[in-house]
């Protein structure tokens, strides 16, 4: 079993308005524990690409990275992800690159293949009916990369363009991934990878391990960068983690049921909600997506993944309603993992 102080912890911000705060407060949340990792020892802190959703601010990771890295000192900031398919991979490139230039070896670039929407916003986002219907990622992902590179074949067009003149370090870069399709990329282009357990958790370990096992090595990187995503909830006890894990599993039971519109459930709401038949089954079904326990348990879990998956750094993704148990559950997270 890997041991705790061998493991790297980061966090995943996707910006879910809760307790009926407004935008401002959320992102102020935001800001707020990115800070107290930044202090406790965390490795990155990640903002998330989703748009058109009701309870959801993290439409631009790009502008909440500045303002992160703006408020801290040490810790990595960036996207997780950028949704390559909603954006000129140039746009792409000349923002990170002139992130990297504020903020010189703390950008990373994380990089999804999904829309992170529905089909009437992509079409909004790229105005090309063409554009939401082709697969063209694969050129997008390469056109990105010689950009950051300035690796273009002499021949090429956009070997005359300059993304950002006079900057030499880039962002490191990663690829997302949820299924097959992610890894193959970050495999054989020689990047990072980041697997989201919590929306297929039974694929975690074996695409982790296959990337780690097929790595091929690049300039953009020499060895294997692997890092684990999942939903995680913890607390002093068992109990208060399952109390405080109310609100997301009734969220999200609640969204594979088709209820897409409501508003975060509060810790009250949770607590006194009778489940019906088909959000009870959902529930059932979501349980491997998250980690839920006291601090103990969680330790020896995450240990264990670890171990299981060959990486040695999770990024997790949480929904507290409560903003000092979240932060409470960072100070004991880096208490087992990062002193």
């Amino acid at each position: 079993m890997k041991s705790s102080n061998t493991i790297k912890l980061s966090i995943l911000d996707i910006g879910t308005i809760m307790n009926g705060k407004t935008a401002s407060e959320t992102m102020q949340d935001s800001i707020s524990l990115a800070k107290l990792a930044d202090d406790l020892g965390y490795t990155r802190y990640w903002f998330a690409e989703h748009h058109n959703t009701p309870f959801q601010v993290s439409t631009s990771p790009e502008l909440m990275s500045v303002h992160a890295a703006a408020n801290t000192k040490n810790i990595r900031v960036g996207s997780g992800g950028i949704m390559l398919p909603n954006h000129s991979p140039l746009r792409v490139a000349e923002n990170f690159l002139t992130l990297e230039a504020m903020y010189p070896g703390r950008l990373d670039l994380g990089i999804g293949r999904a829309p992170g929407t529905d089909g009437l916003t992509a079409y909004a986002l790229r105005r090309s009916r063409e554009a939401v219907t082709s697969y063209d990622f694969p050129e997008q992902l390469n056109e990105m990369l010689g950009f950051f590179s300035k690796d273009f074949p002499a021949d090429h067009p956009y070997s005359r363009i300059i993304p950002f003149p006079g900057i030499t370090s880039i962002p490191d870069i990663y690829m997302l991934g949820s299924s097959n399709g992610g890894v193959q990329f970050a495999m054989e282009k020689g990047l990072g990878f980041v697997f989201a357990s919590h929306l297929a958790p039974h694929l975690a370990v074996p695409m982790l391990r296959a990337y780690k096992e097929n790595f091929k090595p690049s300039r953009h990187s020499s060895e294997p960068k692997s890092i684990f995503s999942t939903i995680l909830i913890t607390a002093e006890t068992d109990e208060e983690a399952q109390y405080l894990a109310g609100p997301v599993e009734l969220f999200w039971a609640r969204l594979n049921t088709g209820n897409l519109g409501s508003t975060f459930p509060t810790l009250e709401e949770a607590s006194q909600h009778h489940y019906t038949p088909a959000e009870a089954a959902a529930r059932a079904q979501n349980k491997d997506k998250f980690i839920i326990g006291g601090i103990n348990s969680v330790k020896q879990r995450l240990e264990t993944l670890a171990e299981q998956a060959m990486v040695d750094e999770f990024m997790l993704l949480e929904y507290y309603t409560d903003q000092a148990a979240r932060h409470k559950a960072y100070q004991l997270l880096a208490s087992e993992f990062l002193h």
